[in-house]
């Protein structure tokens, strides 16, 4: 039986030729737009950092929930235990469906069915994972402020315990273990992102009537108290 059956096309020429340059897999540049679908949790490129998600750079041939100093949940880390590698065929699998690899993973996101869409992707990472010490730059890592958030409102401190009293109104709609169904997920969130996006709401930045409600009734010591809480949440 060939165990390259059921592969997409682009895919399976990678395994029969044994090759792994990137532009056998698919096309790197329609990749990078593809990746824009990644950008709100993983960064890659020179400087990338753990965010909601791991930053992507060397992911392939690395074993699940191997990367260091990120705190993986449960099932990823018992997925990594079992011999979970990433290469080809195993990461066009979680793209297409994450659930199905790693059934409690966190990673909120319903997938990429597009099989030409999934090999452009993978050759855009792939690159990235050639030489971890030199990565080369990438747009997705550029961090530019994306807001005027007064820095004296980022910097405070936030107590956990508190945001754990406070979060029980959260929890009546987003999942405590970092699922989602059909509602993002807010746990691991860096607490700066989680402060941004919280004051967002609460300037109607965002549109989200009732979150903009929500945030609007919370000062400010409120939403750090909550972004403490939800970044450190298992």
């Amino acid at each position: 039986m060939c165990f390259l059956r059921g592969l997409p096309a682009a895919l399976a020429a990678i395994f029969v030729a044994g090759a792994v340059a990137a532009d056998q897999i698919g096309d790197r540049d329609a990749g990078e737009k593809v990746f824009s679908k990644c950008k709100g949790c993983h960064e890659v490129g020179q400087g990338a950092r753990d965010r909601i998600g791991p930053h992507l750079n060397g992911i392939f041939g690395r074993a699940a929930a191997a990367h260091a100093d990120y705190a993986y949940s449960k099932s990823m880390t018992r997925a990594g235990q079992d011999g979970l590698v990433w290469t080809i065929e195993t990461l066009d699998a979680y793209i297409e469906n994450p659930r199905a690899l790693v059934s409690k993973t966190r990673m909120s996101f319903r997938g990429v069915k597009d099989p030409k869409d999934r090999a452009d992707v993978l050759a855009y990472l792939r690159g990235f994972s050639d030489n971890p010490s030199d990565v080369p730059e990438a747009e997705p890592t550029a961090r530019a402020t994306d807001h005027d958030l007064d820095p004296a409102i980022l910097a405070l401190k936030g107590d956990a315990e508190y945001g754990e009293y406070l979060s029980s109104e959260c929890l009546t709609c987003h999942q405590s273990d970092g699922s989602a169904d059909g509602i993002p997920s807010i746990t691991r969130w860096p607490t700066d992102d989680f402060v941004v996006a919280m004051h967002a709401y609460k300037r109607k930045l965002r549109p989200h009537p009732v979150m903009q409600m929500m945030a609007e009734r919370l000062s400010d010591e409120e939403i750090a108290a909550l972004a403490a809480y939800f970044k450190d949440l298992e």
